[in-house]
């Protein structure tokens, strides 16, 4: 649990007629996107996700948003609103459901489809609430209209949230692919329509922010994908984000040109697929996917595999065949397509993985060397676009690093929007729309909740650190069996030290100073089981700084007698 901000106080009561934001993940990161709206004492959630873990993080899996801020107030909620089925936006809500199993959940039909696949693995069975591009639904005091975006996935939604406080278009993640491979454009017309209406806050998707122009379209990867297929002498492994439906459409398409047959290799992307097949968003030719467990009895020149582990994730099925850790064997001439973006963060593990498949023969096409991705958010000749369909009253950047927050806002800045009516906000920031004008009012704890296997919450940032001093460092125990009276050394001590690069032999050296610490521990009237702990750690600590330069972990036991 963090402060996101010491110089602001708790948020005043809401004034009568005004309506509250509180992000409690997404804003200052790319990943956790949950923002919570208020009016009259009602909530409406947009979005639920979660953040994947850095190295600085070890074993933990998953980073959710805090839910301490909604916690008391869960019956509060009218329901949940999922822009789209990226884990970023919805990794997190079988986390809430937790609490109250019963909040709706808002959304397009692969959206809900998708959520409810991953729900029935928690055993949650969810209340769904299914609309489309062009409804507005009634939730509480929120009347929301939705409308079409384009995106990386299909059937993404940007909400307009109106209540008598105002306006509020949320965009969620878009882009404005003139020739999107499922034909859905992003509702321009309706951008502009509420624009004409009047639009009193415009938070939108700031990923992009840096980048100027506009983004490239899906289509112009297929030649590309085709290329690959053509000249590959082998096997053909795909890596994509699981919930890249156009881009696995793409490949199935190619593979179905090339005579090829296509295995789904991991669980999240055997269900996803599955899902979008069952449903009709991905369009699979009779007899062109195969059982994994069949696929070493075609000929390689035959199969192309479809997996996880484009960002170099360690237990994904990419990053195993690199590490040999797979029943599937990478072998010399096959070809290995990343056809997914690079994550920020993740270069150094994903370089991991692409020396590691090299080593084995493998030719890798990625991002680097070859037109295999491009980005499902708008740059910034989209950003301005929508800014100036819409002349919002109030803008606040949303999904994006600080660095893309801040340049988001000189682009409202540039269309006319008041430096005043301009927010960055940040995780915790509380801003209140009254009368027309949005500000910054205060700010609530907000900090990160860590999923460590089956625990939830219970890793702190003090055990975190603990983690990466025993990674860095090693450890070293030191058992002292010590006279309850006098304090004297009565047995050991026993030294054992673990990834610290100490030989233990040289540890003997540190006996002598054990041994005249607790002297004086006890002529200083010392008697105390923690305070003894204490020395010992201080000096046996004192003695590897000095001599090896190191932080190991050192672990006192006292024993007394």
């Amino acid at each position: 649990m963090s402060h996101p901000h010491p110089e602001l106080g708790p948020p005043p009561p809401l004034p009568v007629g005004g309506l509250r934001i509180v992000a409690l993940g997404g804003i200052g990161e790319i990943g956790r996107n949950m923002a919570v709206f208020e009016y009259d004492g009602r909530l409406l959630i947009v979005d639920c996700g979660v953040l994947f873990p850095e190295p600085d993080q070890p074993g933990v899996d998953l980073i959710l948003p805090d839910f301490d801020y909604v916690r008391g107030r869960l019956d509060d909620i009218e329901a949940v609103v999922l822009t789209h089925a990226h884990e970023d936006h919805i990794g997190a809500v079988p986390y809430l459901l937790r609490e109250r199993v019963d909040i709706p959940l808002v959304g397009s039909k692969l959206t809900l489809a998708l959520i409810e696949s991953k729900l029935t693995e928690h055993r949650i069975q969810p209340v769904k609430v299914e609309v489309i591009e062009g409804e507005r639904r009634r939730l509480g005091p929120f009347e929301c209209e939705f409308l079409a975006v384009n995106h990386s996935i299909p059937d993404a939604l940007a909400v307009a949230i109106r209540t008598p406080a105002g306006i509020v278009l949320h965009t969620g993640d878009f882009k404005m692919d003139q020739l999107p491979m499922d034909g859905r454009l992003t509702d321009l017309g309706g951008f502009a329509r509420l624009g004409g209406e009047g639009v009193d806050l415009l938070m939108s998707d700031s990923t992009n922010a840096e980048v100027p122009g506009f983004v490239t379209s899906e289509r112009e990867i297929a030649p590309v994908i085709d290329d690959v297929f053509r000249t590959a002498e082998k096997r053909i492994i795909v890596a994509s984000f699981a919930s890249h439906i156009h881009r696995v459409q793409q490949v199935l398409d190619a593979a179905y040109a090339h005579g090829r047959k296509v295995a789904l290799v991991g669980r999240s992307m055997v269900r996803n697929m599955g899902v979008a097949r069952d449903i009709g968003y991905l369009k699979v030719p009779e007899g062109l996917i195969v059982d994994s467990r069949e696929i070493e009895e075609w000929p390689p020149e035959d199969v192309v595999l479809v997996c996880t582990g484009s960002q170099g994730e360690p237990m994904a099925a990419l990053s195993r065949m690199a590490n040999r850790d797979h029943p599937i064997r990478i072998a010399e001439g096959d070809t290995i397509l990343l056809a997914s973006s690079l994550v920020p963060g993740n270069e150094t593990a994903v370089n991991k993985v692409i020396n590691g498949l090299s080593r084995w023969g493998a030719r890798v096409i990625h991002k680097g060397n070859a037109r295999v991705h491009v980005s499902g958010h708008a740059a910034a000749g989209e950003l301005l676009y929508v800014l100036n369909l819409t002349k919002p009253s109030n803008f606040m950047p949303v999904h994006g690093e600080w660095r893309h927050l801040r340049a988001h806002a000189k682009l409202a800045r540039l269309t006319g929007v008041p430096d005043d009516n301009i927010v960055i906000a940040e995780d915790g920031v509380v801003v209140d729309m009254v009368d027309g004008q949005a500000r910054i009012v205060g700010a609530v704890p907000c900090g990160y909740v860590f999923v460590d296997g089956t625990s939830v919450g219970d890793i702190t940032d003090v055990a975190l650190k603990d983690r990466r001093i025993l990674g860095d460092e090693g450890f070293i125990s030191i058992v002292v069996v010590v006279d309850s009276t006098s304090l004297k050394l009565t047995g050991g001590p026993e030294i054992t030290a673990r990834g610290s690069g100490i030989d233990p032999v040289a540890l003997e050296a540190v006996v002598p100073l054990l041994e005249r610490a607790l002297q004086d521990a006890a002529a200083d009237g010392i008697s105390d089981t923690m305070q003894i702990r204490r020395v010992v750690r201080r000096t046996v600590g004192r003695w590897v700084s000095d001599t090896y330069r190191r932080r190991p972990m050192i672990i006192p036991v006292v024993v007394e007698l």
